[in-house]
């Protein structure tokens, strides 16, 4: 039986779209944070809290989407375009979640991209 090697393991894809939705929510948690840190009077200390623990939880779930990112993007043979997309999007806030409805969209967790029309 024939293996296709163009194409990541489904756990992998399925692993790496997790990592993608609960980046974003670590995000969330960053932000909201954020908000009682600096926003929102009387709540200094919870937000202070809230950044320490979401800022690192948050810091190594980048981490791990940048990895895998790289490696289900050169299984799958994304062109260079697609590798850099899914890497920048591990940036602004929820966009991991945006390229992944995107890459899904287009097929590329099929292994081929499918024509824009």
């Amino acid at each position: 039986m024939a293996v296709d090697r163009s194409s990541a393991p489904t756990s992998l894809i399925t692993f790496f779209r997790a990592v993608a939705h609960i980046e974003a929510v670590s995000w969330a948690g960053l932000l909201l944070g954020m908000l009682f840190k600096y926003v929102i009077t009387g709540q200094h200390a919870l937000g202070e809290d809230l950044v320490y623990w979401f800022g690192r939880v948050h810091g190594l779930l980048v981490l791990v989407y940048v990895v895998l990112a790289v490696n289900v993007g050169g299984q799958l043979k994304w062109s260079l375009r697609d590798k850099a997309l899914a890497l920048v999007a591990a940036v602004p806030p929820f966009a991991t979640v945006v390229f992944d409805r995107w890459a899904a969209a287009r097929g590329l967790y099929l292994g081929k991209r499918l024509e824009q029309g």
